[in-house]
């Protein structure tokens, strides 16, 4: 017997978190799809596969044919998709439930959710609010208590994304020991404590963008991504145990989670919306002015798919 699987309906639960199988997919806290009693419909999901629309800075030839190539930049995606509710139990009841927590759960809210998807065996996860929601209280729905729901999402963010976090750190750069007198052979030179250099890899096809955290005892704290030659640099002193953290998607910058510090971003620093992972591996260098033991920059991203 198919049960409604659920947390609260309009929890923001980690992206995927519910889902067990193939053709399952999970929207904030309900579960869709088989060993449930919402059916998605045969033509399954609209805009999930999908490239989303773009803009194009694309500029027309005054005095030639075509136009010179500008940037384009996508915009929101929108998934579509029948949900057809079949209840448990063939009485009243159940039909109820059902649909209530159907209700309940795409509801008009302003708070984006992760929308999670699992094809098989990958789930990727967009975040999303619903867009619509068109409930059939037809015939079938009145006598069988089954009901067809067509349901809309719209995730600003049209980028999808892995639902595992990858994490990595590095301490600032350490200098080697050097040579241990008297000398004997084979000489030892000793061994780096942290070169400050960190790597991060997006497996997917689309830039993502982390989140970093610079922690004290620091001044200037200042990462360079290698592979794209994109900065961050921050004029400002960091006591031990002072967390700065850069959401490079939000364009925020925050000092111990409460004061906004994106004034301290200095000349030579990249905009903080422009500093994205490109598909591959990434090559952090996390170099600040000044620095004691127990300075670390700390990154988190999601590898991302168009």
């Amino acid at each position: 017997m198919a049960e409604i699987t659920t947390t609260a309906y309009t929890e923001d639960v980690p992206p995927g978190s519910l889902i067990t199988r193939d053709g399952q997919m999970q929207w904030a806290g309900l579960l869709l799809g088989p060993g449930t009693p919402y059916e998605i419909g045969r033509d399954g999901l609209s805009g999930w596969e999908d490239l989303p629309e773009y803009d194009s800075t694309d500029a027309d030839h005054p005095t030639a044919h075509g136009a010179w190539p500008g940037a384009r930049y996508a915009k929101p995606r929108k998934i579509g998709g029948t949900v057809w509710t079949v209840p448990a139990a063939d009485d009243t009841a159940s039909s109820l439930a059902a649909i209530r927590a159907l209700r309940q759960g795409l509801l008009l809210g302003d708070a984006e959710r992760w929308l999670a998807v699992r094809l098989h065996g990958e789930t990727l996860a967009v975040r999303a609010r619903v867009g619509q929601r068109v409930l059939a209280a037809d015939r079938t729905y009145t006598t069988q208590g089954v009901s067809k729901a067509s349901v809309q999402w719209y995730a600003t963010d049209p980028r999808r994304y892995a639902v595992d976090e990858q994490a990595a750190v590095t301490g600032a750069p350490q200098p080697e020991s050097g040579l241990t007198w008297p000398l004997t052979w084979p000489l030892y030179w000793g061994q780096t404590a942290s070169t400050g250099d960190v790597g991060a890899d997006n497996n997917g096809s689309a830039p993502t963008h982390p989140v970093l955290t610079f922690t004290g005892p620091c001044t200037n704290p200042t990462v360079t991504d290698r592979t794209s030659g994109r900065r961050l640099r921050y004029e400002i002193g960091l006591a031990a145990g002072d967390e700065l953290v850069v959401d490079t998607a939000a364009g925020t910058v925050t000092l111990n989670g409460t004061a906004s510090r994106r004034h301290t971003a200095a000349a030579d620093s990249s905009p903080e919306e422009l500093f994205a992972f490109e598909p591959g591996r990434a090559e952090l260098a996390f170099r600040p002015d000044t620095y004691d033991t127990g300075a670390q920059l700390a990154v988190r991203w999601r590898s991302a798919e168009w």
